[in-house]
């Protein structure tokens, strides 16, 4: 029997978030360590679903209240081997390529501030991440104000000179 579902991602507005998959129980330490290394002032939780043995989350950040909403937040995506980094002081975009680097990483699902959708299915011996719904769909193409305006907060938060 297989069984579809969607789990709405539970967080604040201003929080960023990576969804991802690993394959080892080390995969906890690895990301407390890059995330630790990859940039100054970093705030952050994190949590990982082990698939086999006692089958728990594990946890870890920095952040008392960012590694409590990352458990939660595991526990209710419940996916095998899926992991999920809550990040505040910092963008993806300063960690994203050392996540992806960390050798038993898999795969990314999305790194986002948005709303996040993650589509499971479900068998009776356990759950997967089909894929995610990363915000809203498109109402349109930007005109020439909507650029002004994308460029404008490039620069006002540090990317574009």
């Amino acid at each position: 029997m297989l069984e579809f579902k969607t789990v709405k991602i539970e967080k604040p507005q201003e929080i960023n978030l990576i969804l991802g998959q690993a394959h080892f129980i080390k995969t906890v330490e690895d990301l407390y360590e890059t995330l630790m290394n990859a940039f100054a002032g970093i705030k952050f939780g994190l949590a990982f679903c082990e698939s086999s043995g006692a089958c728990l989350v594990r946890a870890e950040g920095n952040d008392q209240e960012l590694k409590e909403l990352a458990i939660k937040n595991a526990l209710l995506v419940g996916a095998g081997h899926s992991f999920i980094v809550f990040l505040r002081n910092a963008y993806p975009i300063n960690v994203l390529n050392a996540i992806k680097n960390i050798p038993e990483v898999c795969n990314i699902y999305c790194a986002t501030a948005n709303n996040v959708e993650v589509i499971i299915a479900e068998t009776p011996s356990g759950c997967g991440i089909m894929g995610v719904i990363d915000g809203a769909s498109p109402k349109g193409s930007e005109g020439t104000a909507d650029i002004s305006w994308r460029k404008e907060l490039l620069r006002k938060i540090g990317y574009k000179l």
